[in-house]
């Protein structure tokens, strides 16, 4: 009886325990269908720029905190080990005095303490703009991964649907080809009938496989702008009702440059060159430091009795480095960092210049692509009004099969011109969001 109870806890541990682990796991990030923001929530932290540019920081960082090691002491040791084969003579008189020990050896250990420096003070003041600057920098690859990932995503979903309604534009050809096949067999049409309407099929299904192809090169595309790993599935989810409520945007507001990380990498440019500028004008202050060093030294005449006896040395001083002429170097680069402050106010107002450009284009391709997006919605029901009309014209035999033909074309024309048009509003979007700086990545 014990044995048997053991068993079933045995089993019943097989089986629960796999589903407690499994309820620990955290699941994939990208199993099931992913939305759009889900998608960009991948990216963000899995796309190689955004880590590229991630890693930079840390570099930057280590970088920084090397060039401020010099305000900490700095400390060196060297051994030297000398065998004299031939040692110094000098003569005294008439006597040839021959002087030192066949072995020598010594330890020299040097600490060092930097009191000023300007290329430390340099370095001290650059540190936050550094950082700000490598900050900025991976702002704008997150910037620039969102917008990209966004658009990839809505051209997948563009390709979709217009596969959507590829395959139901073939489903009705595939009807009308039946039922023109079966009245030319009943000798109520000509054949040219059922010949416009397999040509029409085969079009069509042309443009499917096209399509198809299509979604696969952006799903690829997609999945790299993810980084997700080679041959990962990618399912996505939408609601178009959702993204229909999404395409309006504010067309009043004015643009802050100060928002945008461009305008902001070039004063940070700015505020280190003036502190280049100032690095080269107090270039004529001296550098100080303290040193101390102790130095034993072995003599011997034997190897073996090289370090029976020590003779130290040590000293404290203090050294000071002082630029009295360096051929004029000094001035001319205070000139050069000087201009090169100015071209970089001509670059701070060029690019105001260039985000009110671009913030103009972005707005008027909005507005055109918003305009054009209402109008193909009124076109589509247009379209299938008068397909349905012809449709029953041509059954009752008062339109001939070429007008019905035409319709068909006409409704499916202006069906895939709507998605274009969604397609295209939603990207004007990003890019009117992308010049105002309102991109939010965080």
């Amino acid at each position: 009886m014990k044995k048997t109870n053991y068993l079933l806890l045995l089993l019943l541990s097989c089986l629960l325990v796999p589903a407690a682990l499994q309820a620990q796991v955290t699941p994939d990030s990208t199993a099931g269908r992913l939305t759009l923001e889900q998608c960009v929530e991948y990216a963000l932290k899995n796309q190689a720029q955004v880590q590229q540019a991630q890693l930079d920081e840390e570099i930057g960082e280590r970088q920084i905190k090397a060039q401020l090691s010099g305000w900490l002491p700095q400390v060196t040791a060297q051994f030297a080990a000398v065998r004299n084969i031939q040692r110094p003579r000098f003569v005294i008189g008439d006597e040839v005095i021959t002087t030192g020990q066949n072995y020598t050896s010594n330890i020299n250990f040097q600490a060092n303490q930097t009191l000023y420096s300007n290329d430390l003070l340099l370095a001290s003041r650059a540190a936050r703009f550094t950082r700000s600057s490598l900050d900025l920098n991976t702002q704008n690859t997150k910037i620039n991964t969102v917008v990209d990932v966004s658009k990839a995503f809505f051209n997948i979903l563009l390709s979709q649907e217009q596969l959507r309604i590829l395959d139901e534009n073939i489903a009705r050809q595939e009807k009308q080809y039946r039922d023109a096949r079966a009245q030319y067999e009943q000798g109520l049409v000509d054949k040219t009938d059922y010949q416009r309407a397999s040509i029409t099929l085969n079009s069509i299904r042309s443009n499917r496989k096209r399509t198809q192809e299509a979604i696969k090169a952006s799903t690829a595309l997609l999945q790299e702008l993810m980084g997700l790993p080679v041959g990962s599935p990618l399912t996505l989810a939408y609601d178009y009702n959702q993204m229909q409520q999404n395409i309006l945007i504010d067309t009043t507001q004015n643009v802050t440059f100060a928002n945008r990380v461009e305008f902001q990498q070039i004063q940070v440019q700015r505020q280190i060159q003036g502190l280049n500028t100032n690095f080269y004008r107090w270039g004529f202050l001296p550098t100080a430091s303290i040193y101390g060093n102790y130095n034993p030294q072995f003599f011997g005449s034997e190897l073996s009795k090289l370090y029976n006896d020590i003779y130290p040395t040590s000293q404290v001083g203090l050294q000071v480095g002082i630029p009295i002429f360096q051929g004029g170097r000094r001035i001319q680069n205070v000139r050069i960092s000087r201009l090169q402050e100015d071209r970089l106010s001509i670059d701070l107002q060029n690019i105001q210049r260039r985000i009110n450009t671009e913030y103009q284009s972005a707005l008027a391709s909005y507005k055109s692509d918003y305009n054009d997006w209402l109008t193909l919605q009124s076109n589509v029901q247009l379209a299938e009004e008068v397909y349905n009309v012809i449709k029953l014209q041509y059954n009752e035999g008062i339109k001939t099969y070429l007008d019905l033909i035409v319709a068909e074309t006409d409704l499916r024309t202006a069906q895939l011109n709507y998605y274009n048009a969604l397609y295209n509003v939603l990207s004007s979007k990003l890019d009117v969001q992308r010049a105002l700086g309102t991109i939010a990545v965080n």
